[in-house]
């Protein structure tokens, strides 16, 4: 498997499985393979008597800049529906019905994919360094810890037009205030700021961040995986109780019609005029945390 894999690497050394997002050139931007992917080597983790931890990281500048949506975004034509107002569904776009048949393929739906990480027998411990946005946060946040440089950014930007969060994790994690104060101006936060809200476990220098995550990391491969196993089950099921399936059904439907308002169609509209690039920094400029940038007012 680990030689057809196309978005990340699959490791074992010693008691602890290391997955790593291997697509730097692109941020490490998520494809319709990567929660796919992403799924089969958690799998492999949790099938292998050896493994007792999992390491999610990436490689590059950052740790996933959210879905690659250069394409999806620029290659929309500015044709529209004249009775609806609409962009017609240029074929093999996601408003392509062939698309969408497809995407229900239970194995091929990314909020699954992002929860095989939970849903692991064995614990997931995340590492992020530089950025961490966007679609990129399902993956962190769905691991059961986070480790993050100080200096990172996490957060979910789309919030502001074109997207919802589709695992739903937020609330859960942070708590509903701060979930809210996030998602209500799409701002984002600091390594050092996401362990003071309660969204990541440890913070630490980028220099030192791999010393300190490969230190929690051989302390988890210490316990028995029957005990990791139990304890995992314990906590997660307070969240099951809670109803995070059901808000993730609701996220799920939100993003999709956050992708029709009329804000989005002019999101989408202007990505394919100017680029996605530029189409981001007209979205964040006014916010003034455009880039690497945490800045909340």
């Amino acid at each position: 498997m680990t030689d057809t894999l196309k978005t990340m690497t699959y490791d074992v050394t010693g008691r602890i499985a290391r997955i790593t997002l291997d697509r730097p050139e692109r941020g490490n931007g998520i494809t319709l393979d990567l929660p796919v992917e992403l799924a089969q080597c958690v799998e492999r983790a949790d099938l292998d008597p050896a493994v007792h931890v999992i390491a999610l990281a990436g490689n590059g500048k950052g740790f996933c800049g959210g879905y690659d949506l250069v394409a999806s975004a620029e290659r929309m034509r500015d044709e529209r529906d004249p009775g609806l107002g609409r962009p017609f569904a240029p074929k093999g776009s996601a408003l392509d019905p062939a698309v969408t048949a497809r995407n229900h393929d239970p194995q091929a739906r990314n909020v699954r994919g992002f929860m095989s990480l939970f849903h692991a027998n064995k614990p997931v411990v995340c590492k992020v360094h530089g950025f961490c946005v966007a679609g990129g946060t399902d993956m962190a946040l769905c691991s059961d810890l986070l480790v993050i440089a100080e200096d990172a950014k996490i957060g979910y930007p789309p919030a502001r037009v074109w997207g919802s969060p589709t695992t739903s994790v937020w609330a859960f994690r942070v708590g509903i205030e701060k979930a809210k104060r996030l998602l209500f101006t799409g701002d984002c936060l600091s390594g050092r700021e996401a362990v003071d809200w309660g969204l990541a476990t440890e913070c630490a220098p980028a220099d030192r961040l791999d010393e300190r995550c490969e230190i929690l990391l051989e302390r988890i491969a210490r316990m028995p995986i029957n005990q990791l196993v139990m304890m995992k089950l314990l906590v997660n099921q307070t969240v099951l109780s809670a109803g995070l399936p059901t808000t993730q059904v609701l996220g799920t439907v939100f993003d999709g019609i956050a992708r029709h308002t009329a804000e989005g169609y002019a999101f989408q509209q202007r990505a394919a005029a100017v680029g996605f690039k530029q189409a981001v920094r007209e979205r964040d400029e006014p916010f003034g945390d455009f880039g690497p940038s945490t800045f909340k007012g």
